[in-house]
């Protein structure tokens, strides 16, 4: 028995979920016949969906016949969720595409098709409505092979005009008719699976006509593809029920078993299966196995993303589709925006291409998607699973970067007891080819390991372009040179120096601000062509001259998404109904009027410092920030690309010398200034924290004059490493030594009533997100991934100080210049530890007084 995954597709309002209503109740599968506008149809399980009547998810059916079993999805029909339709083409054996019989093939009809065949999907065309339509089947079949394909066969017709119309339509078929005088089940079929034919065939969904004629067909035109032995599946949709993270995907080859292990994720983790469900509308079954050609939901596997391919699988493709437009997501009143993007990025997870992140130079949620009817639901969805009622700004186009030539980026990061340099070769591709990540650089100079260690930071980051922020698209990064040290380097040094290569070259390189295109198609009557013309022009299109298509008139164009926002309600308008305006994505080309959008977006890089540009370098146990432009001078290893000079210059070395062995701090003032400007303060306030006198009756503790609240952020682990007390403590058991600080400073804090700030580095640990801890009064931070600690303090001073006042303990000298330029005080371990110490004391002399009072009463 043959076992096949069938795709349901069509524009909206086509009749596609009817149908798949209608096939499942003739083959016996469900009792009773749903309706879509009832709110009862057996597959729209959700109550976004039978409120709106349209299929938001995509959902699957079994259907057993005589000789086959059929799992059905019906998938999503407007374009505003393509994406979940275009992830579920990577699964299906076959598709059926319906048409609607009153309004024929539709703009997204058109794109659907494109889709199917970008993933070489077979296809059954299934023409609905016919009961009401006024068209005949011959204009259909004509409207089918023009717009479609001229291999479209009417599967509906007698055996003998069947086999003659598809004879045309192959080589091998046309010998076997000749030959014959007829062509078997077997070669229609095998024609059939490779796209060379599509069926096409009549019927009302509604009316439960032509569905035995389109279920006959689907049995006996299709065959199985061979399916391997090895364990192979598909990931095509991740979804949440119950709080219950449940993986989607379709078994390719062998079988899964419960509790099986397999890699997963982009770390290649091994994982279990700890469940198996297998779906048929709302209802699910358990098994304890799975073979191939079934599509089942998984527990477990938290690593697994949509699209990713499970042993020998190999990944889908990029997808077609992108989002076009970004907005703004407001929050509630009193709401935490970082607390409410935590709770809502999981439906990032679940749709790749609702791609919500966070700003956090604005300190905003910002969530891109492909129309108005997705931002809808999602405000529902919010609303329903996290209790948030969210609101969105206006939306704005999604624009991309990229580069005009090839461009080498370095990035250098050598903070104290770390190193990684790379060297990345960044170059433009052509239109629509994304981005593409290689590596030429030899195994004797970089190990693979790093290399790939590379490869992975370029891939898992989205990477914005210098211009206006938005992602950068289009262009081969190559992976040129590198060095490692083989006591110092972590995998986390050569993310970081991965980012800032790729961002060094994109300050160096002659970047193009791109937005996204349609590909228009306009079919109107004569008398409108000259009015579409003169509005093509005016909004900035490309197109062609018109062209004569039965009793209309049709152009093509190409125009940017901005420009044609509302356009095809205006095509309505003036033909009076008779003209139609067919949209679909076209990619992104470069921007017309650039220079106002970056303007109007006002995106400044240099103050992104998330993404920043500039290298970390060491000198004699310090580290000392680099900009962008001066990398070059204090990079270790010589550059890739070789500029043209002079026959009779001579070459010059690259730069290896450290700087000065050691600071004073002028030095330190002036190396500040140059890198962030001069500041306006009193420079020794800045650069020295103020000594106390001492008082000969009783010893001075620290309380500092505050103006409303004081903040004291700490570098965790640079105060334990640089205490006597600790840093011997920290060599035996690091955890003891971070409890033995907490409780200091929850002493300290209590004390001298400053909010204390405690953070501790933890950015080799797993995770996109940092931890907040509040521990007797202080609040103790574990950054991020991809987060130091030192990054974090310098953002939050950068903050804090605005309003407040700032000091910050730590004894690194890069960080102490950044603390200058953010108004905030710089103090060493060893004053911060004579300040604790103090404070400790005072305590005790506070305690045994009282002690002493006590007992002299």
């Amino acid at each position: 028995m043959k076992r096949l995954v069938i795709g349901m597709t069509a524009h909206v309002d086509s009749g596609k979920t009817t149908l798949a209503e209608a096939m499942l109740y003739t083959s016996g599968a469900i009792r009773k016949l749903g309706r879509v506008d009832h709110g009862d149809a057996f597959l729209d399980t959700h109550s976004i969906e039978k409120s709106r009547g349209i299929t938001v998810f995509a959902k699957q059916a079994v259907m057993e016949l005589d000789s086959a079993v059929f799992t059905l999805l019906d998938t999503p029909g407007h374009v505003d969720f393509s994406a979940e339709t275009e992830r579920t083409f990577s699964v299906l054996d076959a598709a059926i595409l319906v048409i609607s019989g009153t309004d024929g093939i539709q703009s997204h009809t058109v794109t659907l098709w494109e889709l199917l065949k970008r993933y070489n999907v077979p296809v059954f065309i299934f023409v609905n409505k016919t009961d009401i339509s006024s068209y005949g089947k011959e204009y259909h079949l004509a409207e089918l092979t023009r717009r479609l394909s001229g291999s479209v066969v009417d599967f509906s017709a007698e055996k003998s005009e069947l086999d003659e119309a598809a004879a045309t339509c192959s080589e091998y078929l046309m010998d076997e008719y000749l030959e014959n005088g007829e062509i078997s089940e077997s070669s229609l079929a095998k024609a059939v699976m490779n796209r060379d034919i599509f069926p096409c065939l009549f019927g009302s969904a509604l009316k439960i006509k032509g569905i035995d004629r389109l279920l006959d067909a689907l049995v006996r035109y299709t065959e199985e593809p061979v399916r391997p032995e090895s364990f192979g599946a598909r990931v095509y949709k991740i979804s949440s029920e119950d709080g219950t993270r449940l993986v989607h995907m379709k078994i390719t080859g062998g079988t899964l078993k419960v509790k099986s292990v397999t890699e997963c994720g982009r770390e290649h983790s091994p994982e279990k299966a700890d469940r198996i469900r297998v779906y048929s509308g709302s209802r699910f079954r358990t098994a304890d196995e799975v073979p191939a050609g079934t599509v089942c939901a998984v527990e477990g596997l938290p690593s697994a993303y949509a699209g990713e391919g499970l042993g020998i699988e190999r990944d889908t493709e990029k997808p077609f589709l992108e989002p076009v437009l970004s907005y703004r997501l407001i929050c509630p009143d009193g709401a935490d925006a970082y607390t409410v993007f935590s709770k809502i990025r999981q439906f990032g997870e679940e749709d790749p291409m609702l791609r919500i992140s966070w700003n956090d130079r604005l300190k905003e949620i910002h969530v891109s998607l492909m129309g108005e009817i997705q931002l809808e639901v999602l405000k529902t969805l919010i609303a329903e699973r996290c209790g948030l009622d969210v609101s969105f700004g206006e939306g704005r186009i999604a624009y991309k970067e990229t580069i005009a030539g090839k461009v080498e980026g370095v990035g250098h990061y050598e903070p104290l007891r770390h190193y990684a340099e790379v060297h990345l070769i960044m170059e433009p591709l052509p239109r629509g080819s994304g981005l593409v990540f290689g590596r030429e650089v030899s195994e004797d100079k970089l190990a693979l390991n790093w290399q790939r260690l590379i490869l992975t930071h370029l891939a898992e980051k989205q990477h914005l372009g210098v211009l206006t922020g938005s992602p950068i698209t289009d262009m081969k990064i190559t992976v040129a040179g590198g060095r490692a040290h083989l006591k110092h380097t972590e995998g986390g040094d050569f993310r970081q120096a991965t980012y800032r290569a790729v961002r060094m070259g994109l300050m160096n390189a002659e970047s193009v601000l791109l937005e996204p295109y349609y590909d228009i198609r306009l079919e109107l009557p004569d008398e409108c062509v000259g009015r579409a013309m003169s509005d093509l022009q005016r909004l900035g299109a490309e197109f062609s001259q018109p062209e004569k298509s039965g009793e209309m008139s049709v152009i093509t164009a190409k125009a940017p998404i901005a420009a044609m926002r509302g356009y095809q309600t205006e095509v309505a308008g003036y033909t009076k109904g008779r003209g139609r305006a067919v949209f679909t994505f076209g990619g992104y080309c470069p921007c017309e009027n650039a220079e106002n959008v970056i303007a109007d977006i006002g995106y400044d890089p240099e103050t992104d410092l998330d993404n920043t540009a500039d290298s970390v370098f060491c000198a004699h146990g310090a580290g000392f920030a680099v900009k962008w432009n001066e990398v070059p001078s204090y990079m270790h290893l010589p550059p890739v690309l070789q500029t043209e000079r002079p026959a009779d210059e001579p070459e010059m070395p690259v730069r290896r010398a450290a700087p000065k062995p050691s600071y004073d701090d002028k030095e330190l003032m002036a190396i500040f200034e140059r890198t962030y400007g001069k500041i306006d303060r009193d420079p020794r306030n800045a650069m020295y924290t103020e000594k106390k006198k001492e008082n000969t009756e009783k010893e001075f503790v620290y309380k500092p004059k505050v103006q409303g609240d004081e903040y004291l952020l700490v570098d965790g682990y640079n105060i334990i490493y640089a205490w006597e007390e600790l840093s011997p403590l920290a060599a035996d058991d690091l955890d003891l030594a971070r409890k033995t600080l907490i409780d200091a400073m929850c002493n300290y804090s209590g004390f001298t009533r400053c909010k204390l700030i405690l953070v501790f580095d933890a950015y080799r640990v797993k995770g996109k997100y940092r931890e907040v801890e509040e521990v007797n009064g202080i609040s103790v931070i574990y950054t991020k991934e991809a987060e130091t600690a030192d990054m974090f303090i310098e953002k939050a001073t950068h903050e804090l100080a605005k309003k407040h006042r700032v000091r910050v303990a730590t004894s690194d000298r890069l960080e102490q210049i950044i603390i200058l330029g953010s108004g905030a005080y710089r103090m060493s371990a060893s004053e911060f530890h004579d300040e604790v110490m103090n404070a400790e004391k005072e305590i005790r002399e506070i305690i045994f007084g009282n002690n002493s009072s006590n007992t002299m009463k």
